[in-house]
């Protein structure tokens, strides 16, 4: 099984760009697929964003399009989000997760500690 570490949240302000990564560990962990989930409170956790093993397709919320870009380093074992224009309504702790089948959100079965994003008006 894949073990997964975030980093790189924090305070920001509207309008500013943060970097989450998360780095994976396991001897099959480039081969998973990758996404990033959050959770505001009082709120179902929900998807963020996708990437397929290699790389090649993604996928996002409609919430972040545009806004956020999902990357991996599988020389690294690392999945970077990176953040821009935020907005307050994206505060939430962001989960970095991994699947064994596909993108389908329903799918991802690892998770992450969690890294707090708190984004100020």
């Amino acid at each position: 099984q894949v073990r997964l570490a975030e980093s790189g949240g924090g305070l920001v302000q509207t309008g500013d760009s943060l970097r989450l990564s998360c780095a994976a560990s396991g001897r099959t962990a480039s081969s998973y697929f990758m996404g990033w989930f959050r959770q505001a409170l009082g709120k179902d956790r929900e998807f963020v964003a996708g990437i397929t093993w290699s790389g090649g397709t993604s996928a996002y919320a409609d919430s972040v399009k545009g806004r956020f870009t999902i990357s991996r380093d599988n020389a690294k074992n690392m999945v970077t989000l990176q953040m821009n224009s935020l907005k307050p309504e994206d505060t939430a702790v962001y989960y970095c997760a991994a699947s064994g089948r596909s993108l389908r959100a329903a799918d991802f079965d690892s998770w992450g500690q969690g890294t707090q994003v708190t984004v100020s008006s």
